[in-house]
């Protein structure tokens, strides 16, 4: 296969050449592909830089032992979202002694979540940088399940498929994150300390 035919594979057909060849090379062209965007999440989770490229190899060395269990049910790069959103969330709750220093969130995906909440709320006042604060007072999995349905925008049926549970049960996580974000933000004080 030339270089142009493997660089014009789809995600998934890639993905298929590797499993089947177990070749390095070819994963190198799904590494380029990914690489910014995984490293751009772990940043999210990490202390530094140095902890997410860290986080990033770890990342893709397990990805390319797992590749595998891809089953195509959903796009390789949601598989991937939630692989990373997943392996990041269990490093922080090993390490939560370590204060994690959310650096990555964009103003962006916090006024998305914003504008989803129950119009009710006062919520579209909230100041992005606080909402940013207080992303960090809520568990790693809430995290996780609001930064993959808001930031990368993922449908109720793309984390459903991705994370491995039913759109019901999406929608009340989802719902129980907001609920625990807008107390948080209620609750949080002028000295960054949730009361």
């Amino acid at each position: 296969m030339t270089t142009d035919a493997v660089h014009n594979l789809t995600d998934e057909a890639l993905v298929e050449a590797i499993v089947k060849t177990n070749d390095t090379m070819l994963f190198e062209v799904l590494y380029d592909r990914y690489a910014t965007m995984v490293y751009n999440k772990c940043y999210g989770f990490a202390n530094g830089v140095d902890e997410a490229k860290d986080l990033t190899q770890d990342i893709f060395l397990r990805v390319f032992v797992k590749l595998a269990s891809f089953k195509g049910k959903s796009k390789f790069s949601t598989w991937l979202y939630a692989f990373t959103y997943n392996h990041c969330v269990n490093y922080v709750t090993r390490n939560t002694a370590k204060k994690i220093e959310k650096k990555s969130i964009s103003s962006d995906s916090i006024e998305n979540i914003g504008e989803d909440i129950d119009s009710t709320r006062e919520f579209d006042n909230m100041r992005v940088e606080k909402l940013k604060k207080v992303m960090e007072l809520i568990s790693p999995d809430e995290k996780m399940i609001l930064l993959l349905k808001y930031q990368d925008n993922l449908s109720i049926r793309e984390l459903s498929e991705a994370l491995d549970i039913g759109e019901s049960a999406v929608k009340m996580r989802l719902k129980r994150a907001k609920e625990k974000l807008v107390h948080k933000y209620d609750n949080y004080t002028k000295d960054g300390k949730s009361i």
